[in-house]
């Protein structure tokens, strides 16, 4: 299956000589370099190998049919690297050659060979492009977006994306459905372990460094791994996002609970866990995150 890459990840269409960039316009080959201006033609423009290159504003983006490009959309492109084919030269204003770009064209490559491909439960790389209360935008080939929505991002809770992801960060995804449009939508959640893969990662009796996720009245709910928190005893003091180290106390599988004691709650720096994939290829098809013997099932059915 084919794989098309990230804005930001594609051949660096700057290293290329002339007839490097020639053979391009053969092959069609998605390259990519940082878009320079937005001039009053309304055109991205570039420099390749000395040469200028022009993205007309209709090639800036592959829309659906009737859907108008919004200006917003190709003069943030400025300053960004940008994919693109070659589709050809011309002779511009000042009687130089100038090479023909397409970033639509990229793009509508991208979802015939690729991504029209997919299924649900593929899972495929992405770059996080912005981020949003509700979730994270991703890049998933060619400057293509997809939503990967909060609730998606992990089993634990979490209050903002901002406390899983950020951006520029390359990420696997599944994929999760396509929305009315038809837009891909990702989920993370699946990749990062099981219940039990998680907690087989730790010991009772071990202190470790965990996230304060939740106070409740009942206690407090720390994050120990991405999909995997534990519970400790009630203190008002602690906050959501506080950084904290740990004393696994228990690990309960059948409950699927772990009780923790908090052993140093006045940890100076900011904490972020990395993703830790258990999944990193193919298609799933049904995930299952509880135990075995817990009477709570959490599970995907893709």
């Amino acid at each position: 299956m084919l794989e098309y890459r990230a804005e930001g990840l594609c051949r660096n269409a700057n290293h290329l000589s002339k007839e490097e960039l020639n053979h391009c316009i053969t092959t069609g080959e998605i390259l990519q370099s940082t878009a320079l201006a937005y001039d009053t033609e309304r055109r991205l423009r570039f420099e390749l190998c000395g040469r200028r290159g022009y993205m007309a504003h209709n090639d800036c983006l592959d829309v659906a049919p009737g859907e108008e490009i919004k200006d917003i959309a190709v003069l943030t492109r400025v300053g960004r690297p940008t994919c693109f084919v070659i589709t050809g030269t011309t002779v511009d204003e000042n009687g130089e050659e100038a090479y023909l770009l397409s970033r639509a064209a990229a793009q509508r490559l991208c979802r015939r060979q690729y991504l029209d491909t997919l299924e649900a439960g593929s899972v495929i790389p992405c770059t996080v492009t912005h981020i949003e209360n509700f979730g994270a935008f991703c890049d998933i080939g060619c400057g293509i977006s997809a939503l990967l929505p909060i609730d998606c991002l992990s089993v634990s809770r979490i209050s903002s994306p901002n406390d899983r992801v950020q951006v520029g960060q390359q990420l696997l995804c599944a994929i999760k459905n396509r929305d009315v449009q038809g837009r891909i939508v990702l989920t993370l959640r699946e990749l990062l372990g099981t219940w039990s893969e998680n907690a087989a990662c730790f010991a009772a009796g071990e202190t470790v460094v965990g996230i304060v996720r939740s106070v409740e009245e009942y206690g407090v709910f720390i994050e120990i791994a991405p999909n995997l928190a534990g519970l400790a005893e009630a203190d008002p003091s602690l906050h959501p996002g506080q950084a904290v180290s740990v004393y696994i106390k228990n690990i309960l599988p059948d409950k699927m609970k772990i009780k923790l004691v908090v052993v140093n709650k006045n940890l100076s720096q900011p904490l972020r866990f990395e993703p830790h994939y258990f999944v990193t290829r193919g298609r799933i098809k049904k995930w299952t995150y509880s135990t075995p013997q817990s009477r709570k099932q959490i599970e995907t059915i893709f």
